[in-house]
């Protein structure tokens, strides 16, 4: 397996299908209509996202690649909307815009997480200029590496044999996502990444694993298809291709939904080729991105830090003490993964049970907690010459033994508004009886959104007190 991602930004990737526009309103259903035996659903929210072949662009783009897509809609405020979503995530869009005809729309409609209904609204087949189509098509052809066609079966790639023959004779390699029972119109592609069920109703049925790699094999013989990748839902991923036949286990922890999983693979896979990988590597890639999606609601894609993560086992890379440049990515990383950042400071010498109620109050604000640790030359600065009882190192092994704390880091300063100011955490704590405003590095935090909390102190315990108590004095 790969160590790190590889630099996905330097792949240049052409995505050509069809391109519609995803509508989620969602509420609570709470009772069922006395005009039919249907539920009510009271809408709170409304979102839209990018569907079809715009949602494998927009993956190829969250990873960080070079992504222009080619599809057909309708000159209306959909298209608008779908286009203004995929520039501001950097895809660079070519669309057939026409007023004869209407964007592709699904409006799903939801409740308590769950969908009850999907509605369509399209115009089939999607009436276009074919001619035009391919000119742009070839005239996009030079800068990339990389065809990805995402075929939905609404007429964008009605003429799809010849693009895949065209983008070969450029150079390029071709990846198709397939739809329908026949598969000659994707001959001579290098890659076609059917789900289990449109295998299925190609090929026919199987008994063993020995019947799918040979009807697999017929398959890739009979098109000229270089490589088949089989998503199979909770049974993982298969690769098959002459003299090779992997499989992968599914990697999701948790299904809420599978909408738009099949854009991801084919995009991670996509940007696998182009970045050079073999196949199995691509795969594996692209099976951890499909697990993560489908742990999210309604169409989604994955993130550099979140395929990170899933490549070295769902977990952090490092928790405990570490140092400011550690920090900084750590701090990035569970950002981009929608964590809730908590952040505090202090000297924590003799680390007493006021302290970890105090730790455990502030961690319950969110979902990382740091804990920033004045080094010895500050705190004999703050506490007088014959402080700190333990040394800095000590201080922060324990720190970091603590459930509650994910990351402990030392400075240097009198105040750590310095980090506060790096950071923006989310949120502030402090102990005591301070006004949010006299907060160090509160007016960074405040400034960006971030909030201040002031914790109260647990009354008698006190590590002055401690002291005096250990040395007789109390």
């Amino acid at each position: 397996m790969l160590a790190t991602l590889p630099p996905f930004h330097q792949a240049r990737i052409l995505v050509i299908g069809d391109v519609m526009l995803d509508r989620y309103w969602s509420g609570h259903a709470a009772r069922i209509s006395p005009e039919a035996p249907v539920p009510v659903v009271n809408i709170k929210n409304t979102e839209e996202r990018v569907g079809g072949a715009g949602n494998v662009a927009l993956n190829i783009a969250k990873l960080g690649g070079q992504v222009t897509l080619l599809g057909v809609t309708g000159d209306d405020d959909e298209a608008g909307r779908l286009q203004t979503m995929l520039e501001d995530h950097n895809v660079q869009c070519d669309f057939i815009a026409g007023p004869s005809r209407r964007t592709l729309c699904k409006l799903r409609i939801l409740a308590q997480h769950q969908q009850l209904i999907r509605v369509d609204f399209e115009e089939l087949p999607l009436l276009f200029d074919q001619d035009l189509l391919w000119a742009k098509f070839n005239a996009q052809l030079p800068p990339h590496e990389v065809v990805v066609f995402s075929d939905y079966g609404k007429g964008t790639l009605a003429n799809v044999k010849d693009l895949i023959l065209a983008a070969r004779q450029a150079g390029l390699k071709t990846l198709v996502d397939p739809k329908g029972t026949d598969f000659s119109r994707y001959a001579r592609a290098d890659i076609i990444t059917p789900n289990l069920a449109e295998f299925q109703a190609v090929a026919g049925p199987w008994q063993n694993e020995q019947g799918l790699l040979d009807k697999g094999l017929a398959l890739l013989g009979q098109h000229q298809i270089n490589s088949l990748l089989l998503t199979r839902g909770e049974a993982g991923m298969t690769l098959i291709a002459p003299g090779q036949h992997h499989s992968l286990p599914a990697q999701a922890k948790d299904v809420f939904d599978v909408t738009g999983a099949g854009d991801t693979v084919i995009a991670v896979m996509a940007l696998g080729v182009a970045a050079g990988l073999p196949l199995l590597d691509a795969m594996s890639l692209a099976n951890l991105s499909g697990g993560i999606v489908v742990g999210k609601l309604g169409t989604s894609t994955v993130s550099p830090h979140e395929l990170a993560r899933a490549m070295h086992g769902d977990r952090d890379t490092v928790y405990g003490t570490v140092s400011e440049d550690e920090l900084e990515k750590l701090i990035a990383a569970a950002k981009a993964h929608g964590e809730r950042i908590i952040m505090t400071n202090g000297c924590f010498d003799l680390l007493h049970a006021g302290h970890v109620t105090y730790l455990q109050q502030a961690k319950a604000l969110g979902d990382r907690l740091i804990v920033a640790v004045n080094s010895d030359a500050s705190v004999r600065q703050l506490k007088g010459e014959d402080r700190p009882i333990n040394g800095v190192q000590q201080r922060m092994t324990v720190l970091a033994a603590l459930a509650c704390v994910d990351w402990v880091v030392e400075f240097t300063e009198e105040t750590p508004e310095r980090l506060y100011c790096r950071w923006l955490p989310d949120v502030i704590v402090k102990g005591g009886d301070y006004l949010p405003e006299q907060v160090a590095g509160a007016d960074c935090v405040v400034k960006a959104g971030g909030e201040v909390k002031i914790l109260p102190f647990v009354a008698g315990q006190s590590t002055t007190n401690l002291i005096h108590k250990a040395r007789g004095k109390a």
